[in-house]
């Protein structure tokens, strides 16, 4: 049985010192006994802009020296209740998205066999596809909360099916997502097709644009997506260019008029009392971010996903 174990105190060892997994956790392989797994899918190839998010799992585990385990608003020492560590990364193939495809179903298949709870830092977001056919292996067709400032429900891009604006088409047409308890939230921005939003609901999804979550106001947002998410199973799939990019500019295909790190938050610390089978944080590109500022709020929401799991562990709701 593994032992729960404890990052090292800054008191004792610098944060710049031991570096290189996520908190300073232990790096693990064998995933018997654990409870949660974080690991790096530094893939790139899908996106359809600017690239460079192969390198967002080593920028966020570098920043990530600076999370503590202690949540003080859900009062668990996430280190306390759960067993994990950080995997290492995914052995993609640099641009070959099928492949690495393959290589991340196979990566994932053995941790989620011994009911671990992934959460993986990308990379583009075509990895969610990928992702999904492991999830869906594992606890059959599970509901999609997606916060993005794109729906990436392409039919095609640049005439391939396999992008980073085309994951949850294909999650759909392949039967690993349930639209009907499924929601996409944070949308925004110019488009070419003025119906894409009709089309994601005559898809299926609930759709919450930005402007539409402004109006409604953040308590109604949360009631909104907990009552589509309602008991079901569900995999959250976080873009950082849900964020504004005032906050977090490192992104390859950012949009202006998005949330603050506030109000991100304030969104998150909402769903623990949501049945999460896996947790992803995309399209972090810390080349144009010197300052860190992206990849610490994908590390902040790491930590969120984690602190969920100890409190739903910590009031037995796992």
């Amino acid at each position: 049985m593994q032992q729960f174990v404890q990052p090292p105190s800054a008191a004792s060892s610098p944060r710049f010192c031991n570096t290189g997994n996520f908190m300073r956790l232990p790096r693990m392989a064998d995933p018997t006994g654990m409870d949660f797994a974080v690991f790096g899918i530094p893939f790139d190839t899908g996106s359809s802009y600017r690239t460079g998010s192969r390198f967002g799992p080593a920028a966020i585990r570098n920043i990530s020296s600076m999370i503590k385990p202690n949540h003080v608003i859900f009062e668990v020492n996430i280190l306390n209740e759960l067993r994990g560590g950080d995997f290492g990364d995914v052995n993609i193939v640099p641009g070959y998205i099928e492949p690495s495809y393959a290589a991340i179903t196979e990566f994932m298949t053995p941790l989620l066999a011994a009911g671990v709870t992934p959460l993986a830092l990308g990379g583009d977001h075509s990895i969610t596809l990928a992702e999904l056919r492991a999830i869906a292996a594992r606890h059959g067709k599970v509901s999609l909360l997606h916060f993005d400032s794109h729906l990436d429900l392409n039919t095609a891009v640049f005439g391939q099916p396999y992008n980073h604006g085309t994951p949850f088409r294909r999650a759909l047409e392949e039967g690993l997502i349930d639209p009907a308890t499924s929601i996409q939230v944070g949308m925004r921005g110019s488009l070419y097709d003025p119906d894409d939003f009709k089309v994601a609901a005559e898809l299926g999804f609930k759709v919450l644009p930005a402007h539409v979550m402004r109006e409604m106001g953040l308590a109604e947002v949360i009631k909104a997506i907990l009552e589509r998410l309602g008991r079901t199973k569900v995999f959250c799939t976080f873009d950082v260019d849900f964020v504004d990019p005032a906050y977090a500019p490192g992104t390859g295909t950012p949009e202006v008029g998005g949330f603050t790190t506030w109000e991100v938050l304030r969104l998150v610390r909402a769903l623990n009392e949501v049945h999460f089978v896996g947790f992803d944080i995309v399209e972090v590109l810390p080349a144009i971010d010197p300052a860190e500022l992206t990849p610490y709020v994908a590390a902040n929401l790491g930590f969120e996903f984690l602190s969920i799991l100890a409190w739903r562990k910590k009031h037995g709701k796992n």
